[in-house]
């Protein structure tokens, strides 16, 4: 794998371009981990849009105050909480519904992003790797990589999972270029955003069977080091 390190000024042209910029979560939090200083710099420039793949509704079961739809209404309101605290509005977010852990790339959800990328003029495209070991990660990195092949985008991919978890493991088979971007000019607008997702860090269900929580340390690696971005050959 070639790695291209070059500084935050480069990559920032070279990671946002001239347009603005499509980014998919599988998500409610992917969007802000991985792409938070990305975000925040496209808001104040070419501007961006966040296109949530799943309802976020499996990160917790079994709660007897927060049924699936309560629980999916509360992750969307964070999601946009957070969009709203990297720079972005309502209108910046999309969230696409389908099931939290059962995310599939069918056809219809191909055509359905695809529409969103031309009608925001997008010429770079933004996904989770495929090496996160997360299947809804997996599905959104296969959905984009049909997506930029019909529309011609250029494609990068940010890890999550796998930076935590597999950080051995290549994020892309084969050649790729490496784009690393400095956290730290909006580390504190990035924290803000974070803070925003409240469920996922252990807050506000109670009760749940199974919940997920942020490992301690989570979020700390994504506020304190360069986001990471590898762009598919074309």
């Amino acid at each position: 794998m070639s790695t291209h390190d070059c500084g935050q000024p480069c990559c920032r042209a070279c990671l946002l371009g001239d347009a603005p910029v499509l980014v998919l979560a599988p998500h409610p939090d992917d969007e802000t981990l991985g792409c938070g200083a990305l975000l925040a710099a496209a808001f104040a420039g070419p501007g961006a849009h966040v296109a949530c793949m799943t309802d976020g509704a499996a990160s917790h079961t079994g709660a007897p105050d927060w049924p699936g739809p309560r629980l999916a209404r509360l992750r969307a309101h964070e999601l946009r909480t957070a969009v709203a605290r990297l720079g972005g509005g309502a209108a910046d977010v999309s969230c696409l519904g389908a099931p939290d852990t059962r995310l599939r790339c069918s056809e219809a959800l191909v055509d359905r992003v695809c529409d969103l990328a031309q009608g925001l003029g997008a010429r770079h495209l933004f996904a989770t790797a495929a090496a996160d070991p997360h299947c809804d990660h997996q599905a959104t990195a296969a959905l984009a990589r049909r997506v930029a092949a019909r529309l011609g985008l250029r494609l990068f991919f940010y890890p999550v999972w796998s930076r935590w978890k597999t950080p051995e493991r290549p994020v892309l088979p084969g050649a790729a270029i490496r784009h690393r971007l400095a956290v730290a000019p909006a580390r504190r607008r990035k924290a803000h955003a974070l803070a925003a997702h409240r469920s996922q860090r252990g807050r506000v269900v109670e009760g749940a069977a199974e919940g997920f929580e942020m490992p301690r340390g989570f979020m700390r690696l994504f506020l304190e080091q360069d986001e990471h971005f590898y762009e598919a050959a074309r």
